[in-house]
């Protein structure tokens, strides 16, 4: 059963207090309030041939309790479950594990790639089936979505990047864009949806137009492989990371490198551009989060020891506010940037999770896993919170955050110093 663990944010772990529902709540030993839930869970059985889908429905709760907000503020008329992501759906079909996912901006369909060669694209209303597709002759390592939907990308380790037109029908046959020499490790669209960066381990980028697929330009500079690319939100600059232990800023007009962050002692595996562009966050093998100011070059936030294991991929939520990260230590965690702590530990993939993405306005969040499965979750708690930074709207997180330590010391920002679904159906055929 997957498990949604709640961590609270006192430096004193709280004792977990059994209920009669068989869950637990979470109670400081100061004020004896309610901080955190943790709740047993259980798998529907399937219904029908088109409602089968694995959906998690929590225990039966007793009358709503206090919610208290990080620093201790009471919130008056609202239940203690509007704050808490949930997991809607856990999709099941891929013949091995997901390596990437990305929404539809429609918020219709989920697309997912895997190491079984294939995409899948997941429907979300029960009465719709999903659908595989295949194509590439390796395992796909990336996937991603145009900001209009009319295009999905996919890199994978055949060298290739394949354009795939979506439709009512299906994913007819793709384009096939040739110019890597070795595995494409990501993808990615610019925010206007006319350009596509892919990044792979022959130590390049490369920047092909949309949706023709015609190519543009190399991206030379980096000396071993480039983990993933991803655009700023005015298209104009590139950011990478590599397995070089460095990070770079990209101009996309003139192809050239115009910064480097090599601040680093372990390769980097990824990093993203904040929502207003003026930040980066970057993660990699050394279990280390880190966000940095673009325009001083300055490290801002350090979260050592983020995860017990290498962070595998990271994503802002649309306001800025909260940054989402898997790592292959099981877990999913979620970021409070504002208060430069650990907001959220999720616990639901029997294995590392590979991947993680948040939509694009922000409600829900999905996370892939080994074990083959995609799992969607309602965000919940960016509303519950909207009120408590009304004094900053700019949702850039704070260049000195204060350190709050977690439980176990870690999950702090330190001081700002440098250093079941139905059965897939086949894809239907070309008319």
């Amino acid at each position: 059963d997957a498990r949604l663990a709640c961590r609270p944010s006192s430096q004193r772990r709280p004792r977990p207090h059994s209920r009669a529902d068989g869950g637990r709540d979470y109670r400081t030993r100061a004020r004896g309030q309610v901080r955190g839930r943790v709740d047993r869970a259980r798998v529907d059985p399937p219904g029908d041939a088109f409602s089968s889908w694995s959906t998690v429905a929590a225990s039966p709760r007793p009358a709503s309790p206090t919610m208290v907000r990080f620093g201790g503020v009471p919130m008056a008329n609202e239940s203690f479950h509007s704050e808490d992501p949930s997991l809607e759906r856990t999709f099941r079909g891929h013949r091995d594990g997901v390596t990437a996912c990305a929404f539809n901006p429609n918020m219709k369909q989920l697309v997912s790639s895997s190491g079984d060669h294939s995409l899948m694209i997941w429907n979300f209303k029960p009465s719709m089936r999903a659908y595989r597709f295949a194509g590439h002759k390796d395992s796909v390592l990336s996937v991603a979505y145009s900001p209009q939907g009319e295009c999905i990308a996919s890199g994978s380790k055949d060298r290739t990047v394949r354009l795939w037109t979506p439709s009512t029908v299906g994913l007819y046959t793709p384009k096939v864009l040739k110019a890597h020499g070795a595995a494409v490790r990501s993808v990615r669209f610019s925010p206007d949806g006319k350009k596509l960066v892919s990044a792979s381990q022959d130590k390049t980028l490369k920047l092909w137009s949309a949706p023709d697929g015609k190519f543009l330009s190399t991206l030379s500079g980096h000396t071993n492989w480039v983990r993933c690319g991803d655009f700023s939100p005015n298209g104009r600059s590139v950011v990478s990371a590599s397995d070089d232990k460095t990070v770079r800023i990209w101009d996309v007009e003139r192809s050239a490198n115009v910064y480097n962050f090599d601040d680093f002692f372990s390769p980097v595996t990824s990093a993203k551009f904040h929502p207003d562009g003026l930040a980066i966050a970057t993660a990699g093998d050394d279990d280390a989060l880190q966000v940095w100011d673009v325009r001083s070059k300055k490290l801002v936030q350090h979260y050592q020891s983020a995860h017990g294991g290498k962070i595998t991929s990271l994503s802002f939520h649309p306001s800025g506010n909260f940054l989402l990260t898997a790592s292959v230590d099981n877990t999913v965690k979620v970021w409070d940037l504002r208060e430069g702590q650990l907001f959220y530990t999720l616990n639901g993939h029997e294995g590392a999770a590979t991947c993680c993405e948040f939509s694009q306005n922000g409600d829900y969040f999905a996370t892939g896993g080994a074990d083959a499965n995609v799992m969607v979750w309602k965000t919940n708690f960016d509303r519950a919170l909207g009120e408590k930074y009304s004094g900053n709207q700019t949702g850039k997180p704070k260049s000195e955050a204060k350190p709050r330590s977690t439980s176990r010391g870690e999950g702090s920002a330190k001081p700002t110093s440098p250093p079941e679904a139905p059965a897939p159906a086949p894809a239907p055929p070309p008319p």
